[in-house]
């Protein structure tokens, strides 16, 4: 375990369709474990053979053909893979390891949601809801050190969007979401790391969709992806950023990797 331990987190939208800007990130970075999510392939199709060349030879996971899909790929051991149906359908949207220093490590897709911020008109928007509730019902019982990253599709303060008052009815931004997620992040203390390093009002997005011609002119982003952590692996936490220039990479994801460093 080295004393120093670099955590990637990245919605790849389609692992095997950004390999490039995935392995130009790792050259640049460096981290010393990748998690992904939105990877979008069954795990026998999963390219692993380029992420063994740059050093991550312990590579673990949870993945479906052409949907959601997540997966830990790291250069020290992991052991103890974990899979939980939060979204109580099958669908592969979490994967988590403890690390040999035993701190346990949570990948997360949340499901976007759909369009419609209303369970009744919109099932999706629901399972959504139903989603977080399950996580903060394993959160509650959840006593071990832990980090947990992922892309919750929810933007919870009014700075993680580009215009509060616009997206207030929009999916990802809602009272409704905001509260939900408020729930989880209190039902274990956890620290949002993101908001630890960069307090509001700083501007902190990690999302900017593809309808938008020049997302650079527009900046119409919103803080999707997060990082969280126990208070007492929150303490071991040195540096966090956003790697925002992954964004206009080539055939880049709509999403771009956090990066979080601890001293353990």
């Amino acid at each position: 375990m080295p004393s120093r331990l670099k955590i990637a987190s990245w919605n790849i939208n389609s692992v095997r369709a950004r390999v490039p800007i995935v392995e130009r990130f790792l050259k640049e970075e460096s981290p010393d474990i990748l998690c992904l999510q939105e990877t979008k392939v069954r795990d026998s199709d999963f390219p692993t053979g380029i992420f063994r060349q740059l050093g991550f030879n312990h590579q673990i996971f949870c993945g479906q053909m052409m949907h959601h899909g997540v997966a830990i790929l790291s250069r020290i051991p992991i052991h103890e893979d974990e899979r939980f149906d939060w979204q109580a359908n099958g669908e592969a949207r979490h994967v988590g390891v403890r690390l040999e220093c035993g701190i346990r490590l949570e990948n997360v897709y949340v499901p976007a949601g759909g369009d419609i911020p209303d369970r009744t008109q919109n099932p999706k928007f629901g399972q959504k809801l139903d989603f977080i509730e399950r996580m903060t019902r394993w959160s509650e019982t959840c006593g071990a050190p832990t980090i947990m990253v992922g892309d919750f599709n929810i933007a919870p303060l009014e700075c993680d969007v580009w215009s509060h008052k616009q997206l207030l009815t929009v999916v990802s931004h809602t009272p409704i979401e905001v509260e939900a997620l408020t729930r989880l992040r209190e039902s274990n203390d956890w620290i949002d790391l993101g908001r630890h390093f960069h307090p509001p009002p700083k501007r902190l997005h990690t999302w900017w969709s593809y309808r938008s011609p020049d997302w650079t002119k527009n900046d119409r982003g919103r803080r999707l992806d997060h990082m969280w952590a126990t208070p007492d692996v929150a303490a071991l936490a040195v540096d966090h950023h956003v790697h925002e220039p992954c964004r206009n990479w080539t055939r880049p994801s709509d999403h771009v990797p956090l990066v979080t460093e601890f001293v353990i």
